[in-house]
Parts: structure tokens; C-alpha cells; sequence
């Protein structure tokens, strides 16, 4: 019979390595990435491959400006779940210069200023997409409206000029093509006095969200689940954000239901269900203390509110998530789990 050595406890599981959980990552978005092309047509597919391929390059621009080794860092792929991300953030037929960048912010600034990979402080997707946010605000309001509203998509050729000549083909205005975002909408007929049910007649809306947005989010969560089952993210993020944001807003809707819309329409429309099991899950930007990371996503979710409510946007994730990396450190600091055999301070913390 043959003898195998062993350890003694305690064990420890392997350590993950980055590309695998970079693939899954990947892997996870693709039924989500399937509904938003279905939706709002190949404009999504093209800004993907546009914001991978300015990516991959800044980033192997960088990783020579100091001297570290290119092959291995492109292959993790870091970068490109970077660049997806930020993709999805993003109006279909928006000018290629807006993935230029915003990559340029993200890889450059957010992520090889502050060391590299493992050593930012802010979602890099979520920096690129703020900056081309707040510089160029109509090229980010020009979405598409969904499949089903009667409008014919437009083909390959007539999406690919747009994004490269900066502009619509002739015969065709965004005045006739765009069409704003239900949260948008929500917002400017509100500030008109408008009830909800009148707000919701608008055939932009479905059964909670926005038609064709409360699909994606259910495949961006389907991914999320399936990111949850492969251990790649935990479980508090998503959990405290979406948990929060229908917890704040049940007893305004249960109130005045005419003025205050349905918790789910919250969580359906815009970029929420994405950003709490994608983009706030990032364990580089975020918490690390399980009691950390359920601060951390309950007040992605309360500034979320906050900038939907009061904010000049019509969905502050983004700013939500990097106004909680900065406090990320500060939260982990005061979360700290107390060690084994040790005592604690009056103040709470472990000794």
C-alpha cells in the first residue's frame, strides 16, 4: 500500500490564479453582452472591440515606460475586463475618441500611476467612464432606443461610420434616432409634475425598469449568480447594494406610490445590477472584511439614490463606486476582524 505525506492543518486552498478568474469574469458577461446586442444592436459589439484593442495598447505602452515585462500582464487579462466593462457603460454608437479616453484615464492614470495591476485605489472602468462622462455629455446621452419601439437598427456599415466619423450617416438626425434612458425620462417628467402612471405609459418602460434594460439586468445577474457559485466574488456586495437601494426606497413608494417609483424600477434600470455583481465586487478597489464589504455595498447603493434623486445625473453609479473606493481603506481599518486569542480595545477594535 502506498503512503502519500501530508500536511498538518491548518489548509489553506490553492491560490487563484488571475487570467482563470479574469476568464470567468468574461464568461459571466456574455449573456448580459447577448442582451445588449440584441437590444441595442452591434454598435455594442464594435465599442467592445474598440475599447479592448486601445486597452491592450496603452497597456502594453505602459508596462514598457516602466520597464516590466508586456506578455505576461496582457495575458491576465485585467485590462480587458477593464475594457469591457467600460464598453457596456457606454451609448452604442458613441465617437471611437470616447474609448481612446477613457481607456487612457483607466489604464494610465487609475491603474499604472498608483503601481500596476493589484495596487489601484479606484475602479479603473469606472475612472475612464467617469471622466469621458463629465467632458463630453451629449456623446454619452445619444442611446439608442431598444428593440421593439418600432425603430428599425441601424445595419453594420451605418453603425461603423458613426462611431468612426463622428457623426450620423446623411438623411439621419439624432433627433429622429436617439432617445433617452428611462431613468432619464423618469427624471424629466417628474420635475414636470407627472405622476408615475402617466410616467410609465411611455411604451420605453416594461413590467419594472426600462423595455429591454430589466432583461439585461436579469442576464448581468444570471452572470453574477454564476460568479457567486464559482467563489470568484462573495456574496455581501451585491447583497447590501441591491438590498439597500429596495430597502431605502420601499416605504417612499409604499407612501406616496404616485411620486416615488416601484423599488424594482430602481433596481432594473441603468447600470445597478452590473455594478454590484461586476464592478463593485472588484476585490482590488473594494473592502476586504466581510463586514467591510456589506458597508461597502450599502452605500453604493444610498449614493446611487442620493445622485438619482438630487444629483445633475440621471444614474450615479460610477461616481457611487469611486466615492466608496476612496473610503474602501477607512472602512477596512474599522472592520477588521478580531484575531484569535486577542482581546479588544473600548473603541472596538482588535488589540
Amino acid at each position: 500500500m502506498k503512503r502519500f505525506d501530508t500536511a498538518t492543518a491548518p489548509y489553506l486552498s490553492p491560490p487563484r490564479d488571475v487570467q482563470r478568474v479574469m476568464l470567468l469574469v468574461l464568461l459571466a458577461l456574455l449573456p448580459g453582452i447577448a442582451a445588449q446586442l440584441w437590444f441595442f444592436g452591434i454598435g455594442v459589439a464594435a465599442q467592445i472591440i474598440l475599447a479592448t484593442i486601445f486597452a491592450l495598447g496603452i497597456e502594453a505602452a505602459m508596462l514598457r515606460l516602466r520597464g516590466k515585462p508586456v506578455k505576461p500582464f496582457l495575458g491576465d487579462l485585467s485590462v480587458v475586463v477593464t475594457a469591457v466593462l467600460f464598453a457596456l457603460c457606454i451609448p452604442p454608437l458613441a465617437p471611437w475618441w470616447v474609448s481612446l479616453i477613457a481607456m487612457l484615464a483607466a489604464v494610465a492614470l487609475a491603474k499604472h500611476l498608483y503601481g500596476g495591476l493589484g495596487h489601484n485605489l479606484f475602479n479603473p472602468a469606472m475612472v475612464g467612464f467617469a471622466v469621458v462622462l463629465v467632458a463630453f455629455p451629449f456623446e454619452l446621452s445619444q442611446w439608442l432606443p431598444p428593440r421593439g419601439l418600432g425603430h428599425e437598427a441601424l445595419s453594420l456599415g451605418d453603425s461603423l461610420y458613426t462611431i468612426f466619423m463622428g457623426h450620423l450617416p446623411p438623411a439621419q438626425t439624432w433627433d429622429t434616432i436617439a432617445q433617452a434612458t428611462p431613468l432619464d425620462v423618469v427624471r424629466n417628467q417628474a420635475s414636470a409634475m407627472r405622476t408615475l402612471d402617466e410616467i410609465r405609459s411611455d411604451p420605453l418602460f416594461g413590467d419594472f425598469g426600462g423595455r429591454g434594460w430589466e432583461w439585461i439586468a436579469n442576464f448581468y445577474a444570471l452572470g453574477g449568480l454564476f460568479l457567486l457559485w464559482k467563489r470568484v466574488i462573495h456574496w455581501q456586495v451585491p447583497v447590501a447594494t441591491l438590498g439597500t437601494v429596495i430597502l431605502l426606497t420601499l416605504p417612499f413608494w409604499l407612501s406616496e406610490p404616485d411620486v416615488n417609483p416601484f423599488p424594482l424600477q430602481h433596481v432594473f434600470s441603468g447600470a445597478l445590477v452590473l455594478a454590484a455583481f461586476f464592478i463593485a465586487t472588484d476585490p482590488v478597489s473594494g473592502c476586504t472584511t466581510p463586514r467591510g464589504r456589506l458597508f461597502f455595498g450599502a452605500g453604493v447603493g444610498i449614493i446611487t439614490l442620493a445622485i438619482r434623486r438630487w444629483g445633475s445625473y440621471p444614474d450615479g453609479v460610477a461616481f457611487a463606486v469611486l466615492l466608496m473606493n476612496a473610503a474602501a481603506p477607512w472602512i477596512d481599518l474599522h472592520t477588521r476582524p478580531r484575531i484569535y486569542g486577542e482581546g479588544r480595545r473600548p473603541d472596538g477594535d482588535a488589540l
